[in-house]
């Protein structure tokens, strides 16, 4: 493949040194970590729980306090219907924003048929949750508020401590998508009063698979109903053999973040500022979408006036970019984030979303803002001579 990748909020490349960390768990070290009675049994559990232990640290968390599962996905269901089927004698009332991933919203609107009251909190322009809002919303049947860590399009954070503070005072647990946060963000879920948090490996230089839900175990204590039976695997929330070696390359994958995470998100700041300076310097009618500070170092997400609609993303020749998250891009609709933020229809289908990792360098991304200019550029030329006229 000859384009340079810029998709790295969709997923990333495995890191080498994970790979490196995965291998002998497919041929050598192959036993199950729930084989008790031999040597290789004891290896690959020895194996999980060192995994555990390095994903636990990433969040600032207690090992026992987390469990495995298939990727972010699966431990956002897992936490929101786990909640609402196991405290359904207390209330139905859950709590969420517009903004949210598919993974999140579709499960809420799941719930809704089931009987559960759901309230989708507005954001602002720049796709902020208002924390008042929150408490405002809160009724003495709320049982759940669910506000993700960083947007998965626009990349703006969230005000998750003032969020987890509202939730700890009312008595009302807070599960926070951490997804696109987790590795490239400082998390500490004590500190941020977050009792469920969901991460996935594949969006930090992981295997894709394997994921993790940390759920609170004291102070207070949360309590699931489990969604997969059969065996009482990861302390009865989720039955299933182990995944081995996707769980040591999701633990290697998270203490690297760790490590690296700082150092990172300085270089990938730098390289996504001069990025949309190029871009912004050389071409008027540009808009940044999500907030201008408070966003992933590696995010940018722009729309571009004065193009026809839906041509921006097929034209781009030697980048992969996006125009919004990878599991929604399947879907013939325009963003549903971009609207909740006010973003006019027309500028939606002229949006392009740019996520920034670790391969990234100043070069690709000289070479990437010459040639979205050129291409804006060239786009806007073929408006101006359509018999329509410009947009």
């Amino acid at each position: 493949m000859d384009s340079i990748y810029l998709d790295h909020h969709a997923t990333t490349p495995v890191d080498p040194r994970v790979f490196e960390a995965m291998l002998p768990f497919f041929t050598e070290r192959f036993g199950n970590a729930a084989s008790r009675t031999h040597p290789y049994g004891w290896d690959a559990e020895q194996a999980v729980e060192h995994g555990r232990s390095l994903v636990a640290n990433l969040i600032h968390a207690h090992s026992r306090d987390i469990v495995f599962t298939s990727g972010a996905t699966e431990s956002d269901n897992v936490a929101i219907k786990g909640i609402a089927e196991y405290y359904r004698d207390k209330g139905n009332h859950i709590i969420t924003a517009k903004t949210e991933h598919r993974a999140v919203l579709d499960t809420c609107r799941a719930l809704e048929e089931r009987g559960c009251q759901v309230t989708y909190l507005p954001v602002d322009s720049s796709g902020l949750v208002d924390p008042d809002a929150v408490r405002k919303a809160i009724t003495p049947k709320t049982i759940l508020i669910t506000i993700m860590f960083a947007n998965h399009e626009i990349g703006t954070l969230q005000p998750i401590f003032d969020i987890g503070k509202i939730a700890k005072e009312t008595g009302v647990f807070f599960h926070c998508d951490g997804t696109q946060g987790a590795g490239k963000e400082f998390i500490d879920v004590e500190a941020l009063g977050i009792d469920l948090l969901s991460f996935s490996a594949h969006k930090i230089y992981g295997p894709k698979g394997i994921g993790a839900l940390y759920v609170r175990r004291k102070n207070p204590r949360v309590r699931l109903a489990p969604l997969i039976h059969g065996g009482g695997h990861e302390r009865n929330v989720r039955s299933g053999t182990l995944n081995v070696p996707a769980i040591a390359g999701f633990g290697k994958a998270c203490e690297i973040a760790g490590l690296e995470m700082e150092e990172e998100r300085e270089r990938l700041k730098a390289l996504r500022q001069g990025l949309q300076q190029r871009i912004q310097s050389s071409l008027d009618g540009v808009q940044l979408n999500g907030h201008s500070t408070l966003r992933l170092a590696g995010n940018l997400n722009l729309s571009f006036h004065a193009i026809q609609e839906g041509t921006l993303i097929k034209s781009l020749r030697g980048l992969a970019v996006s125009s919004g998250s990878a599991c929604t891009s399947a879907i013939p609709e325009p963003s549903y984030v971009l609207k909740a933020i006010g973003v006019p229809p027309h500028l939606m289908q002229a949006t392009i979303r740019i996520g920034l990792g670790r391969p990234n360098t100043i070069e690709q991304t000289k070479f990437a803002a010459e040639r979205i200019v050129e291409t804006v550029q060239c786009l806007r030329r073929r408006v101006t001579k359509s018999p329509r006229g410009k947009i």
